[in-house]
């Protein structure tokens, strides 16, 4: 029968490389079947349990011991292992006092004064008071570390934003800097196309694809899978993409997520949209309205994203500066989009495109039911209505054919302080309204002129759907909503997506909730040195491609008790 015999070691810390390595070491040995070699968290005790490496003094454990146990044939063989631990500690010891290790990273940072960077790799119950300790020091924080606390994030972030410093991270596994990888990273040419992922093997599977599609990337931005969750907001993914921009040398920019929250994927397309360059979007399980809308791009997949950027650097594309939308017209508070629609195909792509812009588009016939109007006489916030439906043509002609609810809810649309744009179909041809325009435009120049003598501006956009043969004759129907100023297409996309963009330009709520510094691109850009606490495998791959670095030899404060740790940290700050 096995013999499970454990060695606890109050408050002696090493990092999780060097517990892998020395766990491999045991399990070597002879007549051993298992070994453990954790830190005594309740999770790491709970693995344990669960592979039956347990006794009493394993589930007596404290977080900040070193659990060391061992599952062998005979009690002999189990003990003769354990002897083996010291030996291999020594080595380790022996190993780091051959090239000195600061303990801290203040003593490290004056070691090598030029470093921008910190690497941190410790336990996440340690790692956000490491990253907080470096971006006092003025280092931009590659945080490799899980198990680091939304809240502990967002403070993190929001501290190096006042700062101009990236965090990137917690649980980011990989990222790319002037040519430099970090973390779990690949040798990829330097090239023009920049990219920034909330997305750790993302940003390696599109990187990889550039490289061996003949083009390279200038900087590779990681900024931890939550970035782009509602909590945190997408703080460096912002910040990175704001950096890419101001950079002369990016060409392109490429954007890759994990399933991002809507609401959060819609505020960085927003600023995505204000690049005078290509991006490329790629944000999983959301799916593209368009190929192209503008500046941006949106691929189906990494491989498409990869390909599209290497496309557009080599045949960059004209991208014209943003339109005017000459949004001082609008008063204060205007900032909602009503569509009175006739033709119900249209009004559904209509909501489809319009959610890309404003998030929750309300609709009598909708396209998720969790958006139905509760009452279809009644627009709430950004809404379309189908006057074509049932519901308002019993008892009476199709609006296609009969205008008069329309001009009605038009008048009363326009009277709404909050309304900015409104959108309507003309849709002519056999069967329609002979002329529809006809009594369409004096109806808008009266809810434009109502508008303004009420001190607003309202932008009335109308689709015409029909051709130069039809009996309305097409051009004879845009020419008289032109004349009474209506911005006119027979494009819906075309119409939905200028409405759009007035939209989000008379949102004032994105561009406030979230402000920073921004990122001084000389630290990008500079020969890039390092502190590395934690891994001795990140330490090395920088020394592998020609980097300065110094390790710093991490122990717990106060030998990982937490609550002495508190105490002695308000201690330093009175």
């Amino acid at each position: 029968m096995s013999v499970i015999v454990s060695d606890i070691r109050k408050g002696a810390y090493y990092d999780s490389a060097f517990l892998m390595k020395l766990q491999r070491s045991l399990t070597e040995l002879q007549g051993v079947e298992d070994a453990g070699v954790v830190m005594g968290t309740e999770e790491n005790k709970e693995i344990l349990k669960h592979i039956e490496l347990v006794d009493k003094q394993v589930l007596d454990a404290n977080p900040d011991d070193l659990v060391i146990v061992v599952r062998a044939a005979t009690g002999n063989e189990a003990e003769e292992a354990l002897g083996q631990v010291d030996e291999l500690l020594v080595k380790r010891s022996t190993e780091m006092d051959k090239n000195y290790r600061p303990k801290s990273l203040d003593t490290a940072s004056k070691m090598l004064p030029g470093a921008s960077w910190t690497l941190v790799s410790v336990a996440g119950r340690f790692a956000a008071n490491v990253a907080r300790e470096s971006l006092k020091l003025g280092k931009h924080v590659f945080l490799f570390s899980d198990n680091v606390s939304v809240e502990d994030e967002i403070s993190l972030k929001k501290e190096a934003a006042e700062k101009g410093l990236l965090v990137m991270g917690p649980d980011c596994g990989t990222a790319m800097i002037n040519g430099i990888g970090l973390g779990f990273a690949n040798k990829i040419r330097k090239g023009p196309i920049g990219v920034i992922a909330a997305a750790g093997t993302g940003l390696q599977q599109v990187t990889t694809r550039i490289h061996q599609l003949g083009s390279g990337i200038t900087h590779g931005i990681g900024t931890g899978g939550r970035d782009l969750k509602e909590a945190v907001g997408a703080m460096t993914f912002l910040m990175g993409l704001d950096a890419l921009a101001r950079d002369p040398e990016t060409k392109v920019i490429v954007m890759v997520s994990k399933p991002p929250a809507p609401s959060v994927a819609e505020k960085v397309i927003k600023k995505a949209r204000l690049i005078n360059k290509p991006v490329v979007v790629n944000f999983i399980a959301r799916k593209p309205t368009a190929r192209q809308d503008g500046n941006l791009w949106f691929a189906t997949g990494m491989d498409d994203a990869a390909a599209l950027a290497v496309e557009l650097a080599k045949n960059p594309p004209e991208v014209k500066p943003a339109v005017d939308l000459k949004l001082e017209r609008f008063a204060e508070g205007q900032k909602y989009f009503r569509g009175l629609f006739s033709g119900g195909t249209l009004a559904y792509e209509a909501q489809f495109l319009l959610e890309e812009y404003v998030g929750r588009v309300w609709a009598n016939a909708p396209i998720n039911k969790e958006n139905k109007l509760k009452d279809s006489l009644k627009s709430e916030e950004h809404s379309i209505v189908d006057l074509g439906e049932d519901e308002f043509t019993v008892g009476r002609l199709h609006p296609m054919m009969d205008n008069e609810m329309r001009i009605r809810r038009l008048l009363e649309e326009g009277k709404d302080p909050e309304v900015a744009v409104i959108m309507l179909d003309v849709v002519i041809g056999y069967g329609s309204h002979p002329d529809p325009a006809s009594e369409l435009a004096p109806a808008i120049a009266k809810a434009k002129a109502e508008a303004e003598k009420a001190g607003r501006f309202l932008e009335v956009v109308v689709v015409a759907t029909g051709t130069d043969l039809d009996p309305q004759n097409l051009d004879n129907q845009i020419d008289q909503l032109r004349k009474v100023g209506a911005w006119v297409s027979s494009s819906n996309e075309e119409v939905v997506r200028y409405a759009g963009r007035i939209l989000m330009g008379l949102d004032k709520k994105v561009d406030s909730e979230f402000t920073f510094t921004p990122v001084n691109l000389e630290t990008l850009k500079n020969e890039l040195q390092a502190l590395n606490i934690g891994l001795d495998s990140f330490a090395e791959n920088l020394e592998d491609q020609e980097i300065q670095v110094v390790q710093v030899d991490f122990k717990p404060p106060a030998g990982g008790n937490e609550k002495m740790a508190s105490i002695l940290e308000r201690m330093k700050k009175n």
